[in-house]
């Protein structure tokens, strides 16, 4: 029976430990364990707390060392979403207090962290610990005392001109940082067109060192331009010291006249518009005064100096016929042209050539030749 009972109790006990690890391991099923490494982990243990947003989310499992790095397994609550970029944050809310490690940043919507992902150390960081800071202070100090960089009272100099230059100008430093938020704001605001007016930029830079030939030769040309203005600037500063002049007189001018330009101006505007009306028939006449010259030019007999050509007289004179020399007596006027003889040839208009031959005239009714007389 005593036999018995130890087998029972045996039997009992091993029951219980199934139990029991199945609850662990039920328990480690639920949520999301994931790892992250860190370059050290000092005042990280198994059971700290795994925070977001300064509230607890989940729990520090284990704390391994691996190689040079030390990787934490971190397991969320169930239902604890994180994004997929995040980080891992060891946190030291004071020198004695317990660390935790923080997931940042929180989940606001996107892909999500699976469970088992790594998070590289890398991305990871942690805080500096108090001796190091206190090294660094020290080492600091050290540089900058009597057996460094103020061995020979540099930076005492340097802080006190420092000071002599900065006093009373406070409110200016000030106003000069504010203004310098507010340039960081405007560019902040602004940051598409910064960024197209520097891609624009690149694009014109780019121009040119695809022609840098042509820009050289530009440049070269505009040098030449510039050196012959430098060895002509008397020249050139005087030419403009005339025009200054001449465009003073104008000026004068104009202000003394300007009822006779007005005056001018207005008559100008009946022989404009006679142009403007007339438009057509100057094109017209633009398009035959070329025929007409070349047939002037081809009529003219140099060794004469006559223009040659063919009439009928009788178109001039109405139909009139000729009357020869001493029969012009007793025409009424009707009868065709008559003979015009030296007396009353210089009564007519100076012929643009010398007359050759005999002059004819139309008669008037009292028998006299008319003045307009054709040859």
């Amino acid at each position: 029976m005593r036999r018995t009972r130890i087998i029972g109790i045996g039997a009992g006990l091993a029951v219980v430990a199934v139990a029991v690890t199945s609850g662990v391991m039920a328990t480690d099923e639920e949520g999301t364990t994931v790892t992250a490494y860190f370059d050290r982990a000092t005042g990280v243990y198994p059971g700290s707390d795994l925070r977001i947003l300064g509230v607890k989310v989940g729990t520090v499992t284990a704390v391994k060392p691996r190689g040079e790095e030390v990787g934490v397994t971190l397991r969320l609550d169930e239902g604890v979403e994180v994004p997929e970029d995040a980080h891992a944050v060891v946190v030291a809310p004071s020198v004695v207090a317990d660390r935790y490690v923080q997931l940042a940043p929180a989940y606001t919507g996107g892909a999500r962290l699976e469970a088992g992902a790594v998070l590289p150390a890398a991305h990871n960081a942690t805080p500096v610990e108090i001796d190091q800071l206190y090294e660094s202070i020290t080492e600091l100090s050290t540089a900058l005392g009597p057996e460094g960089a103020n061995a020979d009272g540099a930076l005492s100099r340097l802080l006190e001109t420092g000071s002599e230059n900065l006093k009373g100008n406070g409110a200016a430093i000030g106003d000069s940082i504010e203004q310098f938020g507010k340039a960081t704001k405007t560019l902040d605001t602004s940051s598409e067109n910064l960024f197209d007016t520097l891609a624009y930029l690149q694009t014109f830079t780019t121009m040119l060192k695809e022609n840098d030939g042509d820009v050289r030769a530009a440049e070269q040309q505009l040098n030449s331009v510039t050196g012959f203005l430098a060895d002509d600037k008397e020249n050139l500063s005087a030419a403009l010291k005339e025009l200054g002049t001449a465009l003073g007189q104008v000026k004068g001018f104009i202000q003394k006249n300007r009822g006779s330009l007005k005056k001018n101006v207005d008559l100008l505007v009946p022989l404009t518009q006679t142009l403007v009306d007339q438009r057509a028939s100057l094109a017209e006449s633009l398009d035959t005064l070329p025929l007409a010259a070349g047939n002037v030019l081809n009529a003219y007999d140099p060794a004469n100096r006559t223009l040659n050509g063919r009439t009928d007289l009788n178109e001039l004179s109405m139909g009139g016929p000729l009357v020869e020399p001493g029969a012009a007596s007793g025409l009424t006027g009707t009868e065709g042209l008559a003979p015009v003889d030296a007396a009353r040839q210089k009564e007519l208009p100076t012929l643009p050539l010398p007359a050759v031959g005999t002059v004819y005239g139309t008669p008037e009714k009292d028998g006299r030749a008319t003045k307009e007389a054709n040859r």
